[in-house]
């Protein structure tokens, strides 16, 4: 069953997170003069300076114009967006968020999208627009029981998507979104039009090291310093999301620095604004999925490939398009993709943004959606 679902907080959460920000307990500055201790109490007390302000309610209307809705999908009520194009030859689109994003990544996109000829693009690139909420994340139900990773999620968006009216569909995802893409492309190719993907899930063989040109000495030192120090984060909610969790739903400081910190680590050079920073955080806030989704990190490490050898025993057939961002922390090289994915129909590599392309880069990040999917 779909239903309508009109979000509105109640005034009552609007003043306790005001009373907890005029309250918050901070430490002394950090020792150092970078972020190598963690994010520095300058930069703290600008975010939580601004969220003072933010205005919650006007999101609230952006929101609900958009047309929002819930479904039943596997005994789980999940969250999404869905905006059908005026446009008769209008393609669905499937767009999936990842940590520590949500479906506001896209929110600025939904327009080009559906209505391209109104943001400078023809009728032919117009899409049907659906964008869940992952389980546990934004106004998605909480699971309250095991077994909500990639898989179930992949089977789940697959029954939304048919219950939409949607047989065949495009699929976009980056971080989370991308790994729940290729899980779709794995179980179910043949509802797939095709893979657009700004993190394709690609590791490198032990041999491409040894044979790596310059180009990719670079990406693995990249990737090196994610996985050991940058990604510190995966490891923490992969193993201990609960304890986490605790903080992250009763500090506004401490979920606005544990957010923040990763806002601004994985973008580009101009970085997410700050306005969409503290949209993404309040709504963390006052959905109080600081800890289920963390619990994500638990459940996807127990059906996540581990290591190139069991991603390549998982290729990905249908047609894949892919964009990179120069400021994403997870850099892949276009000949480890290529023993996963089978048909690459477009490897595009852009000038700015970085994981986050949809707030950093959105024009660019719509323009590779439409040419992926004109090409596939």
């Amino acid at each position: 069953m779909i239903e309508t679902f009109p979000v509105h907080v109640p005034d009552a959460d609007l003043h306790d997170l005001a009373e907890r920000l005029d309250r918050v307990r901070l430490p002394e500055p950090e020792t150092v003069p970078d972020t190598s201790q963690g994010v520095p109490l300058e930069r703290l007390n600008t975010l939580l300076r601004a969220w003072r302000e933010h205005d919650w309610r006007a999101l609230e209307q952006r929101w609900n114009a958009i047309g929002h809705y819930r479904a039943r999908l596997d005994g789980l009520d999940i969250a999404f967006w869905h905006v059908r194009s005026a446009e008769p030859g209008a393609r669905p689109l499937l767009l999936t968020h990842g940590w520590p994003g949500s479906v506001l990544e896209f929110e600025n996109m939904i327009g080009p999208l559906t209505d391209p000829v109104a943001h400078g693009g023809s009728a032919a690139d117009a899409f049907h627009v659906v964008i869940p909420a992952l389980p546990g994340y934004g106004f998605s139900e909480r699971p309250a029981g095991t077994g909500w990773g990639l898989a179930r999620t992949a089977r789940a968006w697959a029954e939304l998507m048919a219950a939409l009216g949607y047989e065949k569909f495009a699929a976009h995802g980056g971080d989370w979104g991308s790994f729940v893409s290729i899980e779709l492309a794995t179980q179910l190719p043949e509802r797939l039009l095709g893979l657009h993907l700004t993190m394709p899930v690609a590791s490198p063989l032990p041999e491409d090291r040894e044979s790596a040109d310059e180009a990719e000495q670079l990406m693995l030192a990249k990737r090196d310093q994610f996985l050991f120090l940058n990604g510190t984060h995966s490891l923490v909610l992969g193993a201990r999301p609960q304890t986490l969790g605790y903080a992250l739903l009763d500090s506004p400081a401490g979920l606005a620095a544990w957010l923040g910190e990763r806002l601004d680590e994985f973008s580009g050079e101009g970085g997410v604004p700050l306005a969409q920073q503290l949209d993404n955080i309040a709504l963390y806030w006052f959905t109080r999925t600081g800890a289920s989704s963390s619990r994500w990190y638990w459940e996807t490490r127990r059906d996540t490939p581990r290591g190139p050898e069991q991603e390549n025993a998982l290729p990905v057939t249908v047609p894949t398009a892919c964009s990179f961002f120069p400021g994403e922390p997870f850099p892949i090289a276009r000949r480890w993709a290529e023993r996963r994915f089978s048909n690459l129909t477009s490897w595009n590599e852009m000038k700015e943004g970085g994981h986050f392309p949809g707030w950093e880069q959105p024009g660019v990040l719509v323009a590779e959606i439409r040419e992926a999917f004109l090409v596939s």
